[in-house]
């Protein structure tokens, strides 16, 4: 019989600790500690991720019982690919949805500065908008325009969710708690990111819903290559980037400080996210609207204003301060449904995921006990 006996070897593997591990939340950790008062010596182990993917592999649902609990197929996709899809079709939705409303808002803005000095004063109302628009342009032409929209609002949505909650992340402090003012910066940079990566679309929607002549969007971007440039693309960024930054930065803080505000029974209803959401962009969008009625019109082809400081003393001279707000009531009334569409959806789908992987993990616990049965 040999003498040898088992050996239990402790090593140190650089960069393996409890505070630089990549999934703490996966790993069931263990820490050792010994010695007296402040001299203590602690260790730590992590002993459970093989075993976790072991045993997913071992009693993950067969094909049967996925066909006869539907649900749990939701649980195969990705968390965050399933709400990056969930926000991008939400946005087209909704944007398809008040197309008609977006529309006359963008031709209520622009309208002066497309009739020329001589009437530009005289501007154009809501009901004479939405008439205009049916009389020259028929029931097509309230959705005219839509489709870069659409094209525009996918990429948009996606690239400022991912960037808001990468943005949090940054922003937090050492405590891991996120600040009103981390809050603030968080939306803030979200928003100009996601507006730098799409603005080309924004403009090629703009031109294409209140210019004459062109029917497609790529005859649009040819035309502007050829007579303006590459520039032509980015003319107005900067009043957006200054208008979008305050404009998330608001609408996201006030919604998240709102619904945590109120007790936890109501914050998981719909409803109650559709009245915080409401109430934080109506109060975004008459602090920043603006702001967003200066870039429409330094969008504009042949647009007198070169810079944010020409655009506002000159639109004032011309409308007053009504003009900075001209097509604000069809921009109000859109809110309502582009929130509510939004919120519905990706309020469904984050509880459509929740309860897919409760009936994974049901199944999943069922495969358990039935092999721990047959051992």
């Amino acid at each position: 019989m040999s003498n040898t006996r088992a050996t239990l070897v402790w090593r140190g593997l650089p960069g393996l600790g409890p505070d630089n591990f990549t999934e703490p939340d996966r790993c069931r950790s263990k820490y050792w500690c010994s010695g007296v008062g402040n001299r203590r010596r602690c260790s730590f182990a992590c002993i459970s991720l093989a075993e976790k993917k072991r045993e997913e592999k071992e009693f993950s649902p067969t094909t049967t019982q996925l066909l006869k609990h539907p649900l749990a197929m939701v649980a195969l996709v990705p968390k965050d690919g399933a709400l990056f899809a969930a926000g991008a079709i939400a946005g087209a939705f909704a944007k398809t949805v008040i197309a008609p409303l977006d529309r006359v808002k963008l031709l209520m803005q622009t309208h002066g500065l497309r009739a020329g000095q001589d009437s530009a004063k005289k501007g154009i109302g809501f009901i004479e908008a939405l008439t205009l628009i049916g009389k020259e342009e028929g029931t097509k032409g309230y959705w005219k325009g839509n489709l870069p929209q659409v094209i525009r609002v996918i990429p948009y949505s996606a690239v400022q969710l991912f960037a808001y909650e990468s943005y949090k992340k940054l922003f937090k402090g050492k405590d891991g708690e996120l600040s009103v003012i981390g809050r603030l910066a968080a939306g803030a940079c979200a928003g100009m990111t996601s507006t730098f990566v799409t603005y080309p679309l924004d403009v090629l929607r703009l031109r294409l819903a209140v210019e004459p002549g062109y029917k497609t969007m790529t005859e649009v971007a040819l035309n502007m290559l050829k007579e303006e440039g590459f520039a032509s693309f980015y003319t107005g960024l900067g009043p957006s980037l200054i208008g979008i930054a305050p404009y998330i930065a608001v609408n996201f803080c006030v919604f998240d400080l709102v619904k945590k505000a109120l007790p936890e029974k109501y914050q998981k209803r719909t409803e109650t996210s559709l009245a915080t959401a409401l109430m934080s962009a109506t109060v975004a969008t008459v602090m920043c609207y603006p702001l967003d009625t200066v870039r429409r019109q330094m969008q504009m082809k042949g647009s007198p204003y070169m810079t944010v400081l020409d655009a506002f003393p000159g639109i004032v001279a011309r409308d007053g301060l009504v003009g900075l707000y001209r097509g604000f009531v069809p921009n109000a009334l859109k809110t309502l449904p582009n929130s509510s569409i939004r919120l519905t959806t990706f309020d469904s789908v984050k509880r459509l995921i929740a309860a897919a992987e409760k009936e994974y993990q049901k199944i999943m616990e069922h495969n358990s006990h039935e092999m721990r049965a047959k051992c």
